[in-house]
This record gives C-alpha cells, sequence and structure tokens, in this order.
C-alpha cells in the first residue's frame, strides 16, 4: 500500500460522502508527516452508520470482503492484493466513539480528542491521535513492526510508550 493508494482511497470515500480516519502504521505516518516504513494495508475507522458507503465505494473500486470479524473489524481486498483494514464506530453525542472487541464486555473506546488531522505526501487526512495510537499499542507482545512505529511516537511527540 503507497501513500498514492492510501490518497486514492480517501478521496474515493471523501466522494462517497462518508467519514473515516486512518490508523495503524499509516496512522502514525500521517501524524508524523512521513512514510516511515512499507505499509502492507491501510487501517481505518468509520462510523457503523456509514457502512453501507463504505462497502458500495469500496466495491466500485474493485475490493471485495475477504474477512468479515464484524461486529469488531472487516477487511476488504483488491485484485491486486491492496488490503483494507475496516473499523466500524458508534459515535455518542459528545463526539466520542466506542468499536466492539472480542470481548463484549471490553469494548475500544475513543475518546473526542481521538480524531485529528495529519499528512500522507503532504494532503491533510483525517486519523487518530497519538495518545489513541499509543492507547491502542498496549497489552500484548509488540512486534518489530510496532516497535518501530512507537518510536515514531517517542520522537515526534515525547510520549512515552512501554515499549
Amino acid at each position: 500500500m503507497t501513500s498514492d493508494d492510501v490518497l486514492s482511497v480517501l478521496a474515493l470515500l471523501r466522494r462517497a460522502e462518508v467519514e473515516v480516519w486512518v490508523g495503524g502504521g499509516w496512522g502514525i505516518d500521517a501524524l508524523v508527516g512521513e512514510r516511515t516504513r512499507d505499509h502492507r494495508d491501510l487501517d481505518l475507522m468509520h462510523r457503523r452508520e456509514q457502512e453501507p458507503a463504505v462497502l458500495a465505494a469500496l466495491a466500485d473500486a474493485g475490493f471485495v470482503e475477504s474477512l468479515d470479524w464484524r461486529p469488531v473489524r472487516f477487511v476488504v481486498t483488491a485484485p491486486d492484493g491492496r488490503e483494507i483494514d475496516l473499523h466500524p464506530l458508534v459515535f455518542a453525542a459528545d463526539g466520542s466513539a466506542t468499536q466492539a472487541s472480542l470481548e463484549p464486555d471490553r469494548p475500544f473506546d475513543y475518546p473526542p480528542s481521538a480524531f485529528v488531522t495529519g499528512t500522507i505526501g503532504g494532503t491533510p487526512v483525517p486519523c487518530l491521535s497519538a495518545e489513541q495510537q499509543v492507547h491502542f499499542h498496549q497489552g500484548y507482545e509488540p512486534t518489530e513492526r510496532d516497535r518501530h512505529d512507537m518510536a515514531q511516537i517517542r520522537r515526534a511527540f515525547g510520549i512515552p510508550t512501554h515499549f
């Protein structure tokens, strides 16, 4: 997944009038304003009620569903192998959101401050905050990619991370 791919997908979804936020590795690169590593996929958070429009727009671009772990997440894949990992969010009136988890009594929480703007290829993009990224990188054994991503957060924002 290249930065041009990401910007193309975001433009496609913007034309479909859906709101999405970039998370994962691309989200961290958006926060620091530069591509710092290769990315195998694109993580996007979206409003759950907009899911039909998200799916229709991506289907028109050739993506097909390849994994269904709803209500937690699902994946769509393009014929060339590009993957988008989609995470449905339910928003509250105060701008906070929740995402279902595999443990139903422990959903993922997103405070209103979790939704910020970063840049990919010089283009402003909606993404998750550095604090939210750090929060999601806790409680598991990190991969080398996770270690790299958290190093970028420490370097750019001075936020301590647990690895």
